[in-house]
């Protein structure tokens, strides 16, 4: 027995002398970055958060640029005076013309192949270039804080729907599957906002819907827990909150192709400018948030057809109720699918009456 203890703590103690030992001051940590397509190079930044002892948080960048992505931490770990780790990695944004031209799927590569970047990392496409969305000062805790920050609310409670570098993944590998990433835009000295949603083929952006357009396509990928709309009435306006949604697909045909999807949504009118919110007035609120959500899925939908893309899965449904399923085929059945939506609307409560 005392040999077999003896033997255990000699094997520990080799075990634990092969693992590589950080110390926290004597490092950089990433917490998040950035990859433009300039002339005909990648060029990275690196974001370095740097805490000051008044609490502050000053950003500091490092930039390399190369032919290959995967040179570019190597190239700025030459500017450091410490190592640059990124097991802190929060966010990743890609530029512009790199997510159109050259595409990013070597950069989402070599981040799936570091086992010290999480698989809830943040991606997003940056209108214009990536680099400075992480030079300046956004925020107070730091520039990867505030992107991460203000990308994950917005798919809580806003109309982003959820993606990061796992979902992304798993849509690209998916047969018929169109992976999807939020697009930045800045709008003044110190803040930014999701300006829309960027649609991907073979790693290249290749469409992208404006933030107007993002609630109904959320209501097709995604559950809403939160959420808000206006809703026109002619000469009054009413403002819908708290809006939650579920979804669902069914096969109705397989000659021609035809998908139903059913869209149920609860929420609270907050606001109406009218006289009064009658009973009468609800329904017909509801009525007209039914036929608006529908008539503009419909179009998010034939959008996505003529561009080949199929962000919200029906390719993938397809293939799930399908026995031998031929994606050769569904290329051609894809451009001729009849998708059929259904909206179900309950305002179940009403708020200030104007």
């Amino acid at each position: 027995m005392k040999s077999i203890m003896i033997s255990l703590l000699i094997l520990t103690t080799v075990l634990v002398g092969c693992v590589q030992k950080e110390i926290l001051d004597d490092v950089n940590l990433e917490t998040g970055s950035a990859y433009d397509y300039v002339g005909d190079k990648i060029r990275g930044t690196a974001l370095i958060p740097i805490y000051l002892p008044d609490k502050a948080v000053e950003n500091k960048t490092f930039t390399a640029s190369s032919m290959l992505s995967r040179d570019f931490l190597r190239d700025v770990q030459r500017q450091s005076s410490d190592p640059i780790v990124t097991g802190s990695l929060k966010v990743v944004l890609f530029g512009e013309r790199l997510a159109r031209k050259k595409g990013i799927l070597d950069l989402i590569d070599s981040f799936q192949r570091d086992p010290s970047v999480g698989a809830g990392l943040y991606l997003a496409v940056t209108e214009g270039e990536a680099k400075d969305f992480v030079e300046g000062q956004f925020g107070k805790r730091g520039n990867a804080v505030y992107l991460s920050n203000l990308i994950r609310h917005n798919m809580k409670t806003k109309d982003v729907p959820k993606t990061n570098l796992q979902r992304f993944l798993f849509d690209f590998n998916q047969l018929g599957k169109t992976p999807y990433l939020p697009q930045l835009r800045k709008i003044g000295k110190d803040q930014i906002e999701i300006s829309g949603i960027s649609f991907f083929r073979y790693g290249k952006v290749v469409e992208t819907i404006p933030a107007e357009k993002m609630f109904y396509f959320k209501l097709l990928v995604d559950k809403y827990s939160q959420g808000t709309l206006k809703v026109n009435m002619g000469k009054d306006l009413a403002a819908i909150e708290s809006i939650s949604s579920k979804y669902k697909m069914r096969l109705a045909s397989r000659d021609p192709v035809t998908v139903n999807v059913q869209l149920k949504i609860k929420a609270i009118l907050n606001e109406y400018s009218g006289n009064r919110a009658t009973p009468k007035e609800i329904k017909e609120i509801e009525k007209k948030l039914q036929k608006k959500i529908e008539v503009e899925c419909k179009k998010l939908t034939k959008g996505f057809q003529e561009k080949n893309i199929d962000p919200v899965g029906y390719g993938h449904f397809v293939k799930s109720n399908t026995r031998q399923f031929n994606f050769k085929q569904w290329a051609t059945d894809y451009q001729n699918l009849k998708v059929n939506v259904h909206a179900d609307v309950a305002i179940t409560e009403s708020g200030v009456i104007e």
